[in-house]
């Protein structure tokens, strides 16, 4: 049985999640104890129904959850099935936001406190889970749609023909290293476009633009060795298993070079017998 743990801080996207699975033909329960965990396995794996794929949300609601949950993962694999456990992060602003635009209780907030106390504790006390975790997806830039996007590429990754999804993410520094990254390579030493007026109001798409990064003696030079990496990463990664890649490059804005280099990995990775998905989390902010 295929059982994916949805977890993670309250506001960050977890209910999003259990809807995507849902359309995905898993099983989901919301809030089941942990002491009840290995019971439910039990039963579902005796069920006529012969229940696959099971999606579970466990979260600080349930406060047995935090007591045991890292003995009782590791009982129900022993028992020869596949826990992946997801953690949906955000940044405080953005949860603080949410929070306010939803004008819900933190789940942990004690009385009289606020939202943001409720949030450090929160963090504090999902820290050894978060450490645990088979996947990070912090959800701070992304909206409802590409949550759903995300997490149906990392699910279909799974068992996808091409047997491995690479994620190709372009970033900024400026606001900050995606958390659900695998591979972080920083090309902030490539001569900025930004610097350059008449390119400078054009994204890293824009031919011009990729022809100024693309002359660049060390932009080959760092594309040669970084492929070659590649080139020997991901079969090793298939080897153990391993079957959604995140690689993300980042840049100061995340609008020039950064997409350029991207956008040369997404035509290095055609023919490799992987699925290649693209996106450019920052190009629009600069």
């Amino acid at each position: 049985m295929r059982i994916v743990i949805i977890t993670g801080l309250s506001g960050s996207g977890k209910s999003t999640a259990v809807r995507v699975l849902e359309d995905e033909g898993f099983f989901c329960l919301d809030n089941l104890p942990i002491t009840l965990f290995p019971t439910f396995v039990e039963l579902v794996d005796k069920s006529k129904d012969k229940v696959r794929d099971v999606a579970l949300v466990m979260d600080i609601r349930g406060r047995d959850f935090l007591e045991g949950y890292e003995q009782v993962f590791q009982q129900i694999r022993d028992a020869g099935h596949t826990v992946e456990i997801i953690f949906f992060d955000a940044t405080d602003e953005v949860l603080i936001r949410r929070f306010s635009e939803t004008r819900r209780r933190h789940p942990v907030q004690e009385s009289g406190g606020s939202v943001p106390e409720g949030i450090h504790l929160e963090r504090e006390l999902l820290a050894g889970l978060r450490r645990l975790a088979t996947l990070i997806i912090d959800t701070s830039e992304m909206n409802v749609h590409q949550l759903k996007e995300l997490v149906s590429a990392r699910l279909k990754g799974e068992e996808g023909p091409a047997g491995m999804t690479v994620h190709l993410q372009s970033f900024g520094y400026r606001y900050g290293i995606p958390l659900e990254s695998d591979l972080v390579f920083d090309v902030r030493f490539l001569p900025n476009p930004h610097f350059v007026p008449e390119l400078k109001p054009f994204p890293g798409t824009d031919p011009r633009v990729r022809g100024f990064v693309m002359e660049k003696p060390a932009t080959a030079t760092f594309l040669a060795k970084l492929q070659e990496m590649l080139d020997f990463l991901l079969p090793a990664y298939r080897q153990e298993g391993k079957s959604y890649l995140t690689i993300s490059i980042g840049c100061t804005g995340g609008r020039h070079r950064s997409v350029v280099i991207t956008e040369q990995l997404r035509v290095f990775f055609n023919g490799r017998n992987v699925q290649v998905k693209v996106t450019h989390r920052d190009v629009e902010k600069g």
